[in-house]
């Protein structure tokens, strides 16, 4: 049995993301990210960026209420991206 499979179990639903890379800069990446099942979408000007969206939608997922650390962007923020 996979021990990844208990996890999706527990939390109750997959992440899924839809990621547009635009530009490669400064040997790294620049889009766009879509969050389907919070329906959200975000600007990441860097992989590093990419990885803490990612992380912050796995904590709002999963209902935990972590300790906010300085981060470049997150979901709560309500900003149009076209």
């Amino acid at each position: 049995m996979d021990p990844r499979s208990d996890s999706r179990k527990a939390s109750g639903e997959d992440l899924v993301f839809f990621i547009r890379v635009q530009f490669r800069r400064n040997s790294s990446w620049q889009g766009t990210i879509h969050w389907m099942g919070g329906r959200k979408t975000r600007i990441f000007r860097s992989v590093l960026e990419l990885g803490l969206l990612i992380n912050d939608a796995k904590c709002l997922s999963s209902g935990k209420d972590g300790e906010k650390q300085a981060q470049l962007s997150v979901w709560e923020n309500r900003e149009s991206v076209s």
